[in-house]
C-alpha cells in the first residue's frame, strides 16, 4: 500500500489495529464500520455544499419530479385526481337553438313532453359576397358610390382578420401553418395577404391601447412601474410597464430615461405646458431661480410638439449653456410633467416602483413585492435568522394582500 493511500486509510482505523492477527469476520465489521464512516461523511459534506450554495445566493440542485412510470409516482397521481374536486356544469357562451325531434308512437299513447339533449358543435364556413354598389353621376359631374358596409375594410371581412389575428397572437400559429389552414377551410388567400391583415391597418389597437393608458393614469390610486430589457425591430432596447389591478400597459423604447418615462406618462401627448407644477418639479431639478424667471417671464406656455419647445429654448439661449445640470434636460422634463398634470393624469396617483431614479417622480413609493426581495437577499446563519427573515416577508405580503 503506498504512503498517501495508507495516510488515508488510517483517517477510519486505530493505529493500535494489527490486520495479521484479525478474522474474517473482524475484517467484514471493520469494512462496514468504514461505508457507514463514509456514507456519513458523504451526507455532512452534501449538506454543507448547500448550505454554502444557499449563502452565495446560488441555486440548489433542480427538483426532477419522477417519469410517471414508478409506483410512487401512479399512486400521487392517484390521490391527487381523488382529491380533485369533480367538474362543474358548463356554463354555454352561446344561444341555444331549440329543435323538436318526433317520435314515432303507436295509437293510444299520451304525450309526457320533451327530453332533453345538448348538443354542442362548430361550423367553419367560408362566404364571398360580391356587393354591388351603385353609382350615380350628379347633374354637376360629381360621382358617387355606395358606401361599403360598416367593417369592410379591405378585401377580406372582419371575421377572417378577427380570426388570423387570434390564431397568430394567442395560438402561437405560423404564418405558413395559417396559410395553409385558410386555404384548407376554402378561403383564397396568400401569404402577403395574410401578413398585411397582421401588421397593416391596427391603428385601432394603438388607439385602444393608448385610451386604456389614459384612462388608467387617470382614475388610478396607484400604478406599479417597471422595465426590461427587450429587443425590437433588431435593436435592444427598453419596455417599460405600467398598470395595476384593473390595467396593464407595455411600451418599447431605446432608452429607460426619466425622460422618456415622462414622455410614456404623457399616454400619447405631444404638448409641452409650462404651469406650476411644471416651475416646481425645475426647482427640485436644480434648476438656477434666473433660468427659470426667463422661462417664466414668456407669454407662450403651451407648446404644440418637439419642434416648437426646441425652438422656444434655443431662442431663451437655453441650448448654448453648459451648466451643470443640464438646463435643456431639466427644462424639457418640466415641461413635460407640465404637460402630464395639465392633461389630469396621476393626480393624488402613487407610483409604486423598485426605486430606480427614473420612477422617482410625483408621489413615490416603493413597491412591496421589491421591499421583499431585498429582505430574501439578506444572509442568514442561524434558525433565529431565518425565523425572522420568514416574519418579515410574511408582514409585507400581508400588507400587499391588503392593499397598503
Amino acid at each position: 500500500m503506498r504512503q498517501r493511500e495508507w495516510l488515508r486509510f488510517k483517517l477510519f482505523v486505530s493505529p493500535s489495529d494489527n490486520f495479521d492477527d484479525l478474522s474474517s469476520a473482524q475484517l467484514r465489521e471493520l469494512v462496514l464500520k468504514l461505508f457507514v464512516k463514509l456514507s456519513e461523511q458523504d451526507r455532512m459534506i452534501s449538506e454543507l455544499r448547500l448550505e454554502i450554495a444557499r449563502l452565495k445566493g446560488l441555486k440548489g440542485p433542480p427538483d426532477i419530479k419522477p417519469s410517471g412510470m414508478d409506483k410512487d409516482a401512479e399512486l400521487a397521481k392517484r390521490d391527487q385526481q381523488q382529491k380533485r374536486p369533480g367538474r362543474g356544469k358548463i356554463r354555454l357562451r352561446v344561444s341555444i337553438e331549440d329543435r323538436v325531434l318526433g317520435a314515432a308512437a303507436p295509437a293510444g299513447s299520451r304525450f309526457k313532453g320533451y327530453v332533453s339533449y345538448l348538443v354542442q358543435d362548430l361550423v367553419l364556413t367560408v362566404r364571398a359576397i360580391r356587393y354591388r354598389r351603385e353609382r350615380w353621376v350628379t347633374p354637376d359631374g360629381q360621382t358617387i358610390i355606395a358606401p361599403l358596409p360598416e367593417g369592410t375594410d379591405g378585401h377580406f371581412g372582419p371575421e377572417v382578420q378577427r380570426f388570423i389575428l387570434m390564431l397568430y397572437h394567442q395560438g402561437q400559429t405560423t404564418l405558413s401553418r395559417l396559410v395553409t389552414l385558410l386555404h384548407g377551410f376554402g378561403l383564397s388567400i396568400s401569404e402577403r395577404e395574410v401578413q398585411r391583415c397582421l401588421t397593416d391597418q391596427q391603428d385601432q389597437f394603438l388607439d385602444e391601447a393608448r385610451d386604456v393608458l389614459r384612462a388608467g393614469l387617470q382614475g388610478s390610486r396607484w400604478v406599479g412601474v417597471d422595465d426590461t430589457g427587450a429587443r425590437h425591430q433588431a435593436k435592444n432596447g427598453f419596455c417599460t410597464q405600467i398598470g395595476n389591478e384593473n390595467f396593464t400597459w407595455f411600451g418599447t423604447r431605446s432608452s429607460k430615461s426619466r425622460l422618456n418615462f415622462l414622455d410614456l406618462l404623457r399616454a400619447g401627448h405631444t404638448d409641452y405646458v409650462l404651469n406650476e407644477e411644471a416651475y416646481d418639479y425645475m426647482r427640485t431639478q436644480g434648476l438656477s431661480a434666473p433660468l427659470i424667471a426667463r422661462l417664466a417671464e414668456q407669454a407662450e406656455t403651451v407648446f404644440v410638439d418637439q419642434d416648437a419647445w426646441s425652438a422656444q429654448l434655443e431662442w431663451l439661449g437655453f441650448t448654448a449653456l453648459t451648466t451643470t445640470p443640464n438646463p435643456v434636460k431639466i427644462a424639457t422634463e418640466g415641461a413635460i410633467w407640465g404637460s402630464i398634470c395639465a392633461h389630469e393624469f396621476l393626480r393624488d396617483t402613487v407610483v409604486l416602483s423598485d426605486d430606480a431614479g427614473q420612477f422617482n417622480i410625483g408621489l413615490h413609493a416603493l413597491c412591496w413585492v421589491h421591499a421583499e426581495r431585498l429582505v430574501h437577499k439578506l444572509d442568514t446563519f442561524t434558525e433565529q435568522h431565518r425565523a425572522s427573515q420568514q416574519h418579515v416577508r410574511g408582514l409585507i405580503w400581508l400588507l400587499i394582500s391588503a392593499e397598503i
